[in-house]
């Protein structure tokens, strides 16, 4: 009896397949993810309408300066500028509505004043 023995070859391709099946996992779930969110009625109120900036930074003055400063520079909270550069506005969203970090607190202002907060948080 002859034991077969796994081939550097072999074990090579096994474990880019297995590496390729788990990006492809991880690629269905966060396009399943994203598509879930984008089906949210709220989200897409925000997201249809046109954002006022002086509306949305008298909203960040009441809500959000206390922890991320006046000027958004930070304080508790982090700085806020260039935020847009590295958050969607999806991101931006659930981040302001989600209450999941501590100690940012749950905050749902409705649809157009979260889209004048987008505004004002895409020109910081």
């Amino acid at each position: 009896m002859t034991e077969e023995l796994i081939q550097p070859k072999d074990a090579i391709q096994r474990l880019i397949l297995i590496i390729l099946g788990m990006i492809f996992l991880a690629i269905v779930m966060v396009v399943g993810w994203y598509l879930h969110q984008i089906s949210d009625p709220y989200i897409n109120d925000v997201l249809s309408r046109q954002g006022d900036i002086s509306r949305g930074q008298a909203i960040f003055e009441i809500n959000c300066a206390g922890c991320h400063g006046i000027d958004a520079d930070g304080i508790v909270g982090p700085s806020l500028h260039r935020v847009q550069k590295h958050k969607s506005k999806l991101s931006l969203i659930q981040q302001v509505i989600s209450g999941k970090t501590p100690p940012m607190p749950k905050f749902q202002p409705n649809p157009q004043e979260m889209a004048d907060l987008l505004s004002y948080l895409e020109e910081l």
